[in-house]
C-alpha cells in the first residue's frame, strides 16, 4: 500500500511546475460535450453512475465464480431494462442531447442481452458469449463518458 500512495506521489509530484505556473503535463481542454442538469438530478445520475460500476464488478466477480443467473439478475435490476423505473430515466433524459439518451438507451439493452446470455451460460457452460455481452455494456459506458460530461 505504502508503494502505491509513493507512486502516485511521485507521478503527481512530475506533473506539477513551479508555484504560480500550469503543470508540466496540463491536459488538452476537455472536448466533451458539457451536459447541464439541476443540481439535484445531477447529483441523482453521479450516484447512479457509481451504482452502474459498482454493478459492472459485481457481475465480473459473480461470473468469476460460475455465478451466472446471478451475474444476469444484477444485469438486468441494476443495469438493464428494468432497471429505468429505479433510475429515474424519464426525469433524467429530459435534459440530456439526443446522443446522450440514445448512449444511454443502447447500455440499458446491451446489459439486458448481457442478461440473457448470461442466463443461457448456467445452462451451457459457455462464458465467451457473456464476456463479449458484457464487454459491449462497458463499451456503451466509455463511448457516453468519452463524449459527455455533466455539471
Amino acid at each position: 500500500m505504502k508503494f502505491w500512495a509513493a507512486a502516485m506521489l511521485a507521478v503527481l509530484a512530475g506533473c506539477a511546475g513551479p508555484p504560480g505556473e500550469p503543470a508540466a503535463h496540463a491536459p488538452a481542454a476537455d472536448p466533451r460535450v458539457m451536459v447541464q442538469f439541476p443540481e439535484m438530478l445531477r447529483t441523482h445520475t453521479l450516484a447512479n453512475m457509481r451504482d452502474h460500476l459498482l454493478a459492472l464488478a459485481e457481475i465480473q466477480d459473480q461470473l468469476s465464480r460460475g455465478a451466472y443467473d446471478k451475474a444476469s439478475d444484477i444485469a438486468e435490476q441494476r443495469l438493464g431494462m428494468s432497471s429505468l423505473g429505479l433510475h429515474g430515466a424519464h426525469d433524467v433524459a429530459k435534459f440530456m442531447p439526443q446522443g446522450m439518451q440514445a448512449a444511454g438507451t443502447a447500455m440499458h439493452r446491451s446489459a439486458s442481452q448481457f442478461a440473457i446470455v448470461a442466463k443461457d451460460a448456467s445452462v451451457t457452460g459457455d462464458i465467451k458469449g457473456s464476456l463479449a455481452a458484457l464487454a459491449r455494456v462497458s463499451q456503451t459506458c466509455v463511448a457516453c463518458h468519452a463524449a459527455y460530461r455533466i455539471q
